[in-house]
Formats: C-alpha cells, structure tokens, sequence
C-alpha cells in the first residue's frame, strides 16, 4: 500500500490545497517568482496538510478555514527547505536542482523569506488568538533549530539528546502543530488539540530518525541527493551517533573526516559500509518504532473513525519505510 492511497479520499481537498499554494506564491518578480514555482513543483509528499486535514475531520470540518491553515504550513515547510539548502550547501532536493543552485545564495534566501511571508499572510485571515500563538511559538523553535544544526556541524562530542532536540524542532513541531491546528480550528477541545500535537510530535520524530536511517541504506537515486550527505554536510544524526559506540568505526569515522572538505566518494562509501557492519541502523529503527507506537497509543482516546483510521495507518506506514 502506497502512502498516498492511504488518504485517496483527501484527494479533491488537496487538490484544493495545490491550487491555492501556486496562487500564495504568485509574485510579480520573475525571479521570486520562477524560483517559487520551480520548488514548488518538484513536488512532496504535502504530509502536512494531510496531517491538517485528517485532525480537522476530528472536529467541524469546514474546507475553506482547514485550508488556510494546510496551505501556511506547508509554505512554511517550503520556506525551511530554501534556507536548509543554503545552509548545507545542497545541489539538489528530490532529484532536481536546489533554488541555491539555480540562482545562488542571496536569491535563495529571500526566496524563502518570501514563500515564509506569503505563509503568514495566508494565516492573518483566521481570527483566532490561539492560532496565531501556537504558530509564532513553533516558528521561534523552529529557527533555534537551523540555528542548533549549524552549530553542531562536526561535533563528534554531542549527546543523544542533543540530537533528539534539534530534530525535534528541525522536524516533529510542524508536523505536530499541523495537528494541533487542524484539531483548534475543527473546535476540538484543548484537550484533544494537544493530544494531537503529541501524536505529531511522535511521529514527526520516528520520520526524522527513518529519514536518518535512509540516508545511509538508500541509493543517491532513491535519495534524490548523494548518500550519506547529511555526514558528508557534519550533520551527525542517530545512526552515526550508535555507530561511534563502536570502536571501529568510530576510529574510522575520525580519520575520515580530519580534513572534512577533502572527504572523497570512495572514502565515503567505506565509511557507510563499516556503520553498516555495525547494530547502528537496527538501533535506530528500535527507537524510531518507540516514538510511532507512543504516536499511536495518543489517538486511542480520539473521536473513532475514518479520520482518526488514516492517522493511524500513515504512522504505520511511516514506520514500515525502507526507501
């Protein structure tokens, strides 16, 4: 089963979504708006309006505020996807050339500062308090986040919970307040609202550290980017952070990366194989199943039904995930 059979009947409202994400993005300057659209249809899996629709259909569905609420978030994500690349110096996303490499550094960054303002002028016609709160606070994690990433790039000396709180604001607050607000905007009630965002929270996390986990056991093809990019880039996710426990790699990791600019393919591909020999990517997926089944157990208590069935299927299959 693919994912996006898992949600077919969304299809008409995420058509909806689509639609509406080319008109926010419409800019007068050809190259703002060239580089928006070139992003937007390299395409994506759009898991956070799905994620903001599933949780609305909890409460009073009604498309056209649901809406609003799927179509910032995910320019949001979008907006997070250009500075991303700027930062880790990225040639290509799902296969097809990042808006840094199209048009440099400085277009890509106010690239993403306008798809990030056009998000927020999306949302500035829901008049809820809350709303606006919830979403500010996210975006003020989020930017800690990029900013933590940055500042751990090659430090072999960090924790495991080092790593667990940057993908959490880097990955699993936007999709658990995709969550919570389609659950506040539904009307559900606080209570539930937050029970949502903790099952985002989860599963956002089980989908960062799979994503880890793929980008050393996955072809550059099936990537869309080279494999083991994230290490080349010093960005040290939980697969490496397992692997270091082994001496063997640990030491090789560590004479691999004494001159981090110089690394080669063959050096790289070596490196890959040994944390492949190792227990590292096993652990990893064990952690990853811990955080969906926490995912899971949040929706028990939720309004049972077709909505609250997908919700559990897509973590279901988030966990299953191996390409």
């Amino acid at each position: 089963m693919k994912l996006p059979k898992t949600y077919g009947f969304l299809k008409k409202d995420l058509d909806l979504i689509e639609k509406s994400l080319h008109e926010a993005i419409e800019a007068e300057h050809p190259v703002l708006r060239a580089a928006s659209s070139e992003l937007l249809n390299a395409g994506g899996k759009r898991i956070r309006p799905v994620f903001v629709l599933l949780s609305g259909m909890l409460g009073e569905y009604h498309i056209e505020t649901i809406k609003k609420i799927a179509v910032s978030l995910e320019l949001i994500h979008m907006a997070t996807l250009v500075h991303d690349d700027v930062i880790d110096e990225a040639e290509l996303r799902r296969g097809k050339p990042t808006v840094k490499q199209r048009y440099g550094n400085r277009v890509a960054m106010y690239t993403g500062d306008y798809i990030l303002a056009r998000a927020l002028e999306e949302i500035t016609t829901i008049n809820d308090k809350n709303v606006h709160h919830i979403l500010s606070k996210t975006l003020v994690e989020v930017c800690v986040g990029e900013i933590e990433q940055i500042e751990y790039k090659f430090k072999w000396d960090q924790t495991f919970r080092d790593y667990l709180r940057r993908i959490k604001r880097k990955t699993a607050l936007l999709i658990a307040t995709s969550c919570q607000l389609g659950g506040v905007v539904a009307g559900l009630s606080e209570k539930d609202a937050n029970k949502l965002f903790k099952y985002g929270y989860y599963i956002g996390m089980s989908y960062q550290i799979i994503d880890d986990i793929l980008d050393f056991t996955s072809s550059s093809k099936e990537l869309g980017k080279p494999a083991g990019n994230d290490l080349l880039q010093g960005n040290i996710t939980l697969p490496v952070l397992y692997g270091m426990q082994v001496p063997a790699f640990n030491q090789l990791l560590k004479t691999t990366f004494q001159h981090p600019e110089h690394v080669t393919s063959a050096e790289l591909s070596a490196l890959i194989d040994e944390l492949n020999n190792t227990n590292a990517i096993k652990k990893s997926y064990h952690l990853s199943n811990q955080y969906l089944q926490k995912g899971l157990s949040t929706l028990e208590t939720l309004p049972n039904g077709k909505a609250r069935k997908t919700l559990e299927d897509i973590a279901k299959f988030i966990g299953k995930r191996r390409s």
